[in-house]
């Protein structure tokens, strides 16, 4: 394991993507981004994604260049075209346009296709708490990257497809950011990364339907397939994939889950801002949430329960720990990056 900070990690990944013609502010973008998800425990959004980026990068796929493209704009309804560009570099675009509508008009939308993969999503989240408001968001993977199979089926149909919601509360945001199976792919992407170690049981299903925790599944055919959230009531997370599949590829004006689908690479992307002074009072919202907040945390503990968590509280602990003491990144992970960068003549920080 390698420990490294986040400022170190953040301009050696810039320098890879500056490396490979990606304009400066964006690289620095991007790598925010991906040492951002890494800070707050969310290591499968963070710089393990980096040799997928780069290759969609080299092979013409990721066009970091490209302009936002608005498609339409009514009022507090925006729909635009990413162009396959940056995710995460389109989609604070994306919000740069919808954050003044919603301070307009009280709720603001913006649609975009054809983004390039957008990270974590509760990364746009905790940008629009901090003006105050509401975001509710989805993303789909363009109609690719199927990872799930319906309840009682073998082949996979949806992707992992994840909702947002968060909630300003005057201090800490309210951050509720999950995807719609029992782990997002890219949780078991750093399993078959790191020697294609085996996943805890309960994950996934091999191509017949049955429990495996081969990790390989997932990537070589026949595919396997994530279980969807809810257990024994699957049907719960199924549907909401289901629904949010639609939503996604609906009102982008890209696509939802389709047969012979090519593998993914990025996103159509579903924005809601809610500007909640429109609606009982911002300061009505904040005294909800603060007393729920201290409500819930004032539940009886079980023993050996140290704290009750709050949706967006398990992400500022790991931040500020990993702030403090640096990021862990697994070995095998590491050498790919610094082998990357030793092909792109980047300097490799030396960890000691």
């Amino acid at each position: 394991m390698q420990i490294i900070s986040d400022t170190v990690l953040t301009d050696f990944v810039t320098s890879i993507f500056v490396a490979v013609g990606v304009p400066a502010e964006s690289s620095r973008t991007v790598a925010k981004s991906l040492v951002g998800a890494n800070l707050c425990g969310h290591d499968s959004h963070g710089v393990l994604r980096i040799p997928q980026y780069i290759d969609f990068i080299k092979s013409g796929a990721y066009q970091p260049t490209a302009e936002l493209n608005v498609e339409s704009d009514q009022g507090a309804v925006v729909t635009v075209d990413g162009g396959w560009g940056l995710g995460q570099v389109q989609s604070h675009r994306l919000l740069d346009l919808i954050i003044p509508k919603a301070r307009q008009f009280g709720l603001a939308s913006g649609a975009g296709r054809n983004f390039g993969h957008i990270g974590r999503l509760g990364e746009y989240a905790e940008r629009v708490a901090g003006e105050g408001m509401i975001l509710m968001a989805t993303v789909n993977n363009c109609g690719a990257g199927q990872r799930v199979a319906p309840p009682g089926g073998t082949e996979p149909r949806l992707g992992t497809n994840p909702l947002c919601l968060g909630v300003p509360t005057g201090n800490q945001p309210v951050i509720l950011d999950f995807g719609t199976s029992v782990v997002a792919e890219g949780k078991v992407r750093s399993y078959f990364m790191n020697d294609r170690k085996p996943v805890p049981d309960g994950w996934l299903l091999d191509s017949d339907g049955d429990p495996t925790t081969e990790s390989h599944v997932l990537y070589e055919k026949p595919l396997g397939s994530i279980l969807p959230m809810g257990g024994p009531q699957a049907y719960k997370g199924f549907g909401l994939a289901f629904v949010l599949d639609i939503l996604a590829g609906g009102l982008t004006g890209g696509q939802s889950a389709y047969p012979e689908a090519p593998p993914a690479k990025g996103n159509n992307v579903f924005f809601l801002i809610i500007q909640p002074t429109f609606f009982a009072g911002a300061d009505h919202l904040l005294n909800e949430a603060i007393g729920l907040s201290g409500y819930v945390k004032s539940s009886k503990r079980r023993e050996g329960v140290d704290q009750i968590l709050l949706p967006g509280d398990p992400e500022q602990i790991n931040r500020k720990a990993r702030l403090a003491n640096g990021i862990p990144i697994e070995d095998s992970h590491w050498l790919k990056l610094a082998e990357l960068a030793r092909q792109l003549n980047v300097t490799v920080p030396d960890l000691g």
